[in-house]
């Protein structure tokens, strides 16, 4: 039987102290990851569409409604990411 799919997961960058690649204030789409979580860390994906983990301290997680999610990441795939 397929797993349901996971609603998809975006953060808000409200720091970038020592992590200069984040924009502050830009909205990253968040990967699920259990290790790193239990590491207070983040994996988000970047302008390049390749994903690293960050300190969950550098976000704020954000809900969004699931219809603005998708235009979301279609938006990432038309842009390549």
């Amino acid at each position: 039987m397929p797993r349901p799919r996971t609603r998809a997961r975006f953060a808000v960058c409200v720091s970038n102290a020592g992590c200069e690649d984040l924009q502050v204030w830009k909205l990253y789409k968040v990967l699920p990851d259990k290790e790193a979580a239990r590491e207070a860390h983040l994996r988000v994906v970047d302008e390049s569409g390749e994903d690293y983990l960050y300190p969950a301290s550098r976000f704020a997680l954000v809900e969004v409604p699931k219809r603005v999610a998708d235009r979301l990441l279609g938006a990432a795939a038309v842009a390549g990411a």
